[in-house]
């Protein structure tokens, strides 16, 4: 889990001036464009998934296999 280490002086500087940067109004010169990067867990079924019927849910398993990771990348921009 990410978390924040100390409350620096160095690091509220950095934090403020980021803050500030997204309080800008939007130039379409100038667009801020945020990144964001999420390791995810890939998973299959152990089991075939039981299909839905009438007043039923489909019914999955508990039971899963690792098929690797994933990054996933998502990219927004200010206004």
């Amino acid at each position: 889990m990410w978390c924040i280490g100390r409350l620096t002086e160095e690091y509220r500087r950095r934090m403020y001036g980021l803050l500030d940067l997204y309080a800008r109004p939007y130039r379409k010169q100038e667009p801020v464009v945020c990144i964001d990067e999420k390791s995810k867990q890939l998973l299959k079924h152990t089991r075939p998934v039981l299909p839905i019927r009438p007043g039923a849910a489909a019914k999955h398993d508990y039971e899963y296999k690792r098929a690797g990771t994933c990054n996933l990348r998502r990219r927004g921009t200010q206004g």
